[in-house]
Formats: structure tokens, sequence, C-alpha cells
């Protein structure tokens, strides 16, 4: 299985016990969703590699404490931390039709009340305080906020998300 067939869970972050548990920082808003999982692809030397859990259980809210299957001491965790922790795809809860995953709309056109078609989106930027949408628009990058206000509607049987953006933004980047 490739990283573009699975989502991103979370990171180990920590070993917990001398009996090889460790301590995933899950990246979700419903960790309680991820406490009943029978394994994770886990990153390690630049392969998704299946660990079996023997049992797991939220550890202060967002922490999932996990103990895996032949991980059996405080080394073996050890060399665990810092890897990358995925899913597949197919283990992503539905969302309701007006809700996406960031993933669902890369490639999506991005239609803007005012402008109409202002380009593609070829990324989300979630690195900062509020998510961008990356739009490219002949060989200009537009950056467009993730706000509920700006975005009306997410069509994904056509590909398009339609916005209304402030006045001034799209000007700002197209001239």
């Amino acid at each position: 299985m490739t990283k573009e067939e699975c989502f991103y869970l979370g990171k180990i972050v920590a070993k917990f016990s001398f009996k090889g548990e460790v301590l995933i920082k899950l990246d979700t808003d419903e960790p309680e969703t991820y406490t009943e999982m029978e394994s994770v692809l886990v990153e390690y030397n630049d392969n998704l590699v299946p660990f079996f859990i023997e049992r797991s259980y939220l550890h202060k809210s967002t922490l999932l404490r996990a103990k895996f299957e032949d991980i059996e001491t405080e080394e073996d965790a050890e060399d665990m931390i810092g890897a990358h922790v995925y899913l597949p795809l197919s283990m992503l809860p539905k969302l309701p039709e007006d809700k996406f995953y960031f993933h669902e709309i890369i490639g999506f056109n991005v239609i803007d009340a005012e402008h109409g078609n202002i380009g593609k989106i070829v990324s989300i930027n979630d690195s900062t305080a509020q998510a961008l949408f990356e739009i490219e628009k002949d060989g200009k990058q537009i950056l467009i906020p993730m706000n509920d206000e700006f975005i009306e509607k997410v069509d994904k049987k056509n590909n398009t998300v339609r916005v209304i953006t402030p006045e001034g933004l799209v000007e700002l980047y197209l001239g």
C-alpha cells in the first residue's frame, strides 16, 4: 500500500512504558473514532509497514496509547518515535455531502461568484493559523482562506468549489 492510498493519522511522539507501548499524537478532530483499530501502517525506512494493535485507548484527549504486537521492550518502542502513522483511505468516516476531506478536493475548479473560474486547487496549506486553498491559474498562485463564510458550495459530482471572496482578494493575485 502506498501513501497515496492512505491518510495521515498521526505521529508516534513518545514511548509510554517499559512494555513497548507508544503514544500516537492523532491528527483528527474526533480521536475517539480511532480507539478500536486492529492495525495501522507505520512509515518505517520510507515504507509503510503494518503493525497490529494488541490494545489502545485515549490518553489525554488527542494521544492514543497503543501496544503493538511484537514491540515488547522500551528499546523497541524508542525506535518508533517520530514515525508517521497512516490508515487506508477506505477507513475514513463518510462525511455529509457538504463536507470534505482535504485530499478529496485537489484538482477541483474554484468558481468565484464575481470572477468565475479562478483556477484549480493544487494543494491545501494547513500549516497556517487558517487553512488555505492553494489555487493555480495561468501559472499564478491564488490563496483563499478556507473559511465557511467564503465557501458557498462544494460540488463533488462536478469537481467544483463555489466561493464568494472578499472584494479585492482575487485581484490581489491576478491583477
